[in-house]
């Protein structure tokens, strides 16, 4: 391989890491599970789902729908409100 061709690869590569490692903060499931004193095992078997879903979900990796936000909150007794990061003075 022609090293200017290698050498992209490597920049393109590397770019694609750092926006995988590049996590925007949206839902507050970590806290709020920690606040309740709760693991991701337990709040997966309460609401049905996997617990390497939840465990995406707590880590900001990927977003739950609506659905599972309310059926969590509802499991937490908490304002579904509470597992959001406010959007208002954020920039993205």
């Amino acid at each position: 391989m022609h090293k200017s061709k290698q050498y992209f690869n490597v920049v393109n590569l590397f770019a694609l890491f750092t926006n995988i490692m590049t996590i925007i903060e949206i839902n507050r499931i970590k806290v709020q599970l920690a606040e309740a004193r709760r693991e991701i095992k337990w709040l997966a078997e309460q609401i049905g789902k996997d617990a390497s879903t939840i465990s995406q979900r707590y880590t900001n990796a990927r977003q739950p729908s609506l659905e599972n936000l309310l059926k969590i909150a509802c499991v937490l007794n908490i304002d579904i409100r509470n597992l959001l990061y406010p959007t208002k003075n954020t920039t993205y």
